[in-house]
C-alpha cells in the first residue's frame, strides 16, 4: 500500500519552517553575553525566549490552519501587524496595565479555542489574536535591551513570531487526517494548560 504525497502547501510549510530554523544556529551564537547582540538579533531571539510567547505564537498558526481559508493567512498576519504597533507602544513607553495577565490569557485564550475546534466569524477571530497580538507587542518593545536599534530590534521579532506562526501552521495542516486532528486538539490542550500555569504565576 503506497502512502498518499503530502499536500503541496503542506510541503512548502515544511520547507520554509525547516530553512527558518536552519538560519537560528547563527543567529543564537551572536547572542552569547547580554548586550553584546545587535538589535535585529536580540529582537530575533526575544520571542523564542520565553515559553508564554511561544506557545501562543503556535497557536495562533494551529487555529488558523483548522479554521482553513482565509483564517490560515490573515490570523498570522494580523497577530504580526498588530504586535507590531504594540511594540512601538512598549518602546516609547506607553503603559499598557495588565500586560503580563494579557499574554498568560492568550495561551489560555487560543489554547482552548484549539482544543474546543472553534468556529466564529472571521472578524471576531481575528479580532482575538489582535488583542492578544497587542499585549505581546507590548512586552516585546518594553523589553528591548538600551542601544538597540528600535527598527531592526521590531523586524527581528517579527521575522521570529513569523517563523512560529509557520510552525503552528504545519502542525495545523494535519487535520487533514484523523489522527491529525486528535494530535492538534492534544496541542490546543497543552497549550491552554501552559496559559493556565502562566496566569497563574501572573496574578499571584
Amino acid at each position: 500500500m503506497t502512502r498518499a504525497p503530502l499536500p503541496v502547501a503542506l510541503r512548502c510549510a515544511i520547507a520554509a519552517l525547516v530553512l527558518g530554523f536552519l538560519l537560528l544556529p547563527g543567529a543564537a551564537q551572536a547572542h552569547i553575553v547580554k548586550g553584546e547582540a545587535i538589535g535585529f538579533v536580540s529582537g530575533f531571539l526575544h520571542p523564542v525566549s520565553g515559553l508564554d510567547h511561544i506557545i501562543a505564537m503556535v497557536a495562533v498558526g494551529m487555529w488558523g490552519a483548522q479554521l482553513g481559508r482565509p483564517a490560515i493567512w490573515v490570523l498570522p498576519l494580523t497577530f504580526p501587524l498588530v504586535m507590531a504597533f504594540g511594540g512601538f507602544l512598549g518602546l516609547i513607553g506607553v503603559p499598557l496595565p495588565g500586560a503580563e495577565i494579557g499574554i498568560a490569557l492568550s495561551g489560555v485564550v487560543l489554547g482552548a479555542a484549539v482544543l474546543s475546534q472553534f468556529r466564529a466569524p472571521l472578524w471576531l477571530v481575528a479580532t482575538i489574536v489582535g488583542i492578544f497580538g497587542l499585549f505581546h507587542g507590548h512586552a516585546h518593545g518594553a523589553e528591548m535591551p538600551p542601544g538597540h536599534n528600535p527598527l531592526l530590534y521590531s523586524a527581528g521579532f517579527v521575522l521570529a513570531t513569523g517563523l512560529l506562526h509557520l510552525c503552528g501552521i504545519v502542525i495545523g495542516l494535519l487535520h487533514r487526517w484523523r489522527w491529525g486532528g486528535y494530535v492538534i486538539r492534544a496541542g490546543g490542550g497543552a497549550v491552554m494548560a501552559g496559559g493556565l500555569i502562566f496566569l497563574w504565576q501572573a496574578v499571584t
